[in-house]
């Protein structure tokens, strides 16, 4: 059955405003400013959800919550307490996905662009909560490299360490993905222990506004760690400064605007940014049709077509294929397109593509499409007249107020064209382009301008080769597609949290996500100068040259015997001296089969410039060094994990002795269970003192 649906009229005045959560309360505007207030309507239906005003909003007094409630009940917590709360919250959210589908729904979004939003943002709030736990220490600074030693006596010395900023972060946000867009920007500012202003667009802020309500109500978080404005906000960059960062998703113009204000320019305020990007998929020249490659091709491109009706930043652009397999490359597009996607209302049956987020986007895609026919484009497939669509009841039609658009492919006698390589159409358009030979595709990509990702599909390892290096300088991500990863691989247009999302040129210049590296983000390194006995207060670490106490000697209590609370940093003991003879090193060498010269040849060692003779292996004077500082009997020390950072320094030739100080270097408690790690900075000297070998051992221990 073929209709017209026509949407159900509300108004402005007939319902409810979008709540902002500020000072840890939430606000609406006062009643009769809704004048001002913005629209927001279901994109496929065009009816009225709700209004959007931020009229008479303190946005001085939200920026000052967050630097001063938000900073002192965050900075009550270490590195490792924000991860089990980041962990905590995830699970509270994943059991309430169902809820904000409903919401997702209403944005055009189908199931699947549903879980990569909301699942995907979850999931980067599970994986924050892992990687801080594992590779951040559970206090509130981070060591950035070794201790440089700056004096002869090695009584000064400097090193490097990273410490939260001082102020908030305004996280600006895309219309495309209202719950992953806050939540991969949210987790990093949280885990480094700074407090989060979230602005999600207007067209489909009110899914954001749900997740926040579900995340106040779970009343895991700090007080002021976040605040969300659902609204303009206008005003906001006037009253930041330094000690704050604003991190930006959206059109390159509207961040050249924010990124010109003085407070930007003048007045220190950081700022990154993640914006238009024409991102490209490259087809190997040994990809032709019939190989898993072009087939992998194919899918990729229609994916990322049809996600999201297009509206994805990472979305492939610019298909860059063998100008010989331009015609084959296009019609396998299309073919896949029209035997899988079905457009609609994502709430109705079978609908496999939504529509864009609103009737202006829709405009806009079109606008910018027209354009590119206008430079030379020519449609492969698809139209620009209203398309056909299965409504939420099941029936078929177009519907007036939706902004449905149909897939639409294009083709190009001349590659050169500027349009391909600066018009964005954002939604589901993708243009295939011809290459000559290798060099020329990269050419091609490269002239994007800077992009956020790109693909290489070839199973020739030379052929990736010259692609991915030379086009790597102009993206952040680029993903090697073949036969043996095409089923595993995440995708062309999925960020993982675990990699840097960003790009340089015309994608911004910034980065986004990254592991570790985006909690840093929105920390200062700072260099430190002082004694070692300075920097180990500083930092926690215990670093050499700074005191150390000999329990054994002092308390009469070897560090082993200790538990956590009451090991201290710079705990040591040191050794008596054990003499290595030619028969250790002869029986070491026989009984593991390390019988390398060096060890078992008197003339071929000595030939060697590094040995004065047959020397111990090192590996035997490690046995021997843990023989010396261990303590037998049951206690607190659970067991040895690991070593670290070993390096042999001086040989020991038979005759010689070793001995090794053992120091307490640093100690992290798990916050879940009732031991933690302790690393042990182990020296082993010979009988003239000189250093033999340097390691960490990693214990655990009992708290």
């Amino acid at each position: 059955m073929t209709t017209t649906a026509t949407a159900p009229q509300a108004t402005v005045d007939t319902v409810e405003t979008v709540p902002s959560f500020v000072m840890d309360a939430w606000w609406t505007p006062d009643a009769g400013s809704s004048a001002s207030a913005v629209p927001v309507r279901d994109a496929s239906t065009g009816e009225v959800l709700a209004k959007v005003s931020t009229e008479g909003l303190d946005l001085a007094a939200v920026v000052e919550y967050g630097r001063t409630t938000g900073q002192t009940e965050l900075g009550k917590l270490t590195f490792h307490q924000r991860a089990l709360k980041l962990k905590e919250l995830a699970q509270y959210l994943n059991a309430r996905r169902e809820h904000f589908y409903n919401f997702s729904f209403q944005t055009g979004a189908t199931k699947i662009d549903s879980m990569v939003d909301i699942d995907g943002g979850i999931g980067v709030l599970f994986t924050f909560g892992s990687k801080g736990r594992r590779e951040l220490p559970n206090s509130q600074v981070v060591v950035d490299g070794p201790m440089e030693v700056l004096s002869k006596d090695g009584c000064f010395a400097g090193e490097h360490i990273y410490t939260r900023i001082p102020g908030v972060a305004v996280q600006i946000n895309a219309f495309n993905f209202p719950v992953w867009g806050m939540l991969e920007k949210f987790a990093p500012a949280f885990l480094a222990g700074v407090p989060t202003i979230v602005k999600p667009a207007t067209p489909t802020g009110y899914v954001a506004a749900a997740v926040v309500k579900a995340i106040v109500e779970s009343n895991i978080l700090p007080k002021g760690s976040l605040q969300l404005i659902s609204g303009s906000v206008r005003g906001l960059l006037d009253v930041l400064d330094y000690r704050d960062l604003v991190a930006f998703t959206g059109s390159a113009s509207t961040a050249k605007s924010l990124k010109s204000h003085p407070n930007v320019v003048e007045g220190g305020v950081r700022f990154t940014s993640e914006t238009d990007s024409l991102n490209a998929a490259i087809l190997g020249p040994d990809a032709v049709e019939g190989t898993p490659e072009f087939d992998a091709f194919v899918k990729s491109v229609v994916t990322e077509m049809t996600v999201k009706a297009g509206q994805k930043c990472t979305a492939i652009r610019r298909a860059i294929v063998p100008q010989e397999l331009v015609p084959a490359v296009s019609a396998a597009i299309g073919k896949r397109i029209a035997e899988r996607v079905v457009l609609g209302d994502p709430r109705g049956e079978g609908v496999t593509m939504g529509a864009l987020a609103s009737v202006e986007q829709l405009e806009d895609v079109r606008a910018a499409v027209q354009s590119m026919l206008d430079a030379g484009g020519e449609l492969a497939y698809g139209t620009l007249d209203s398309p056909s669509v299965t409504s939420a009841d099941g029936t078929t039609g177009v519907v007036d107020g939706g902004a449905f658009m149909a897939p639409v492919v294009l083709n190009w006698d001349n590659p050169e064209a500027e349009a391909i390589h600066s018009l964005e159409a954002f939604g589901p358009v993708s243009s295939v382009i011809g290459y000559k030979d290798l060099a020329d595709a990269v050419r091609l990509a490269a002239r994007g301008g800077g992009s956020l990702v790109a693909s290489v599909c070839t199973n020739d390892p030379e052929a990736a080769r010259e692609l991915v290096t030379g086009i790597a300088a102009h993206h952040g991500r680029v993903l090697m597609l073949n036969r043996e990863d095409a089923r595993s691989s995440t995708g062309h247009g999925s960020p993982v949290p675990h990699l840097v999302h960003g790009g340089p040129g015309r994608a911004g210049g910034g980065e986004e996500l990254g592991g570790i590296r985006s909690v840093l983000h929105h920390m200062q390194r700072t260099a430190i100068q002082g004694s070692p006995n300075m920097l180990t207060a500083v930092t926690g670490v215990w670093h050499t040259g700074a005191d150390r106490n000999f329990t054994v000697e002092t308390e009469g209590a070897h560090p082993f015997r200790k538990h956590l609370s009451t090991l201290r940093i710079g705990d040591a003991v040191r050794s008596d001296l054990r003499q290595v003879t030619l028969e250790d090193i002869s029986a070491f060498a026989n009984s593991t089969g390390d019988t390398f010269y060096a060890h078992t040849n008197q003339e071929a060692a000595e030939a060697n410039p590094f040995f004065p003779g047959i020397v111990a292996h090192g590996y035997l004077l490690l046995s021997w060094a843990a023989g010396l500082f261990v303590e037998p009997a049951p206690g607190p020390v659970l067991a040895n994990y690991g070593l670290e950072n070993a390096r042999f320094l001086t040989p020991v030739a038979a005759g010689d002795s070793i001995r090794v100080t053992l120091t307490a270097k640093k100690i992290t408690p798990r916050e879940t269970d009732e031991y933690g790690e302790v690393a042990w900075d182990a020296v082993l000297t010979n009988q003239n003192d000189e250093i033999v070998a340097t390691y960490d051992v990693l214990t655990l221990v009992e708290k």
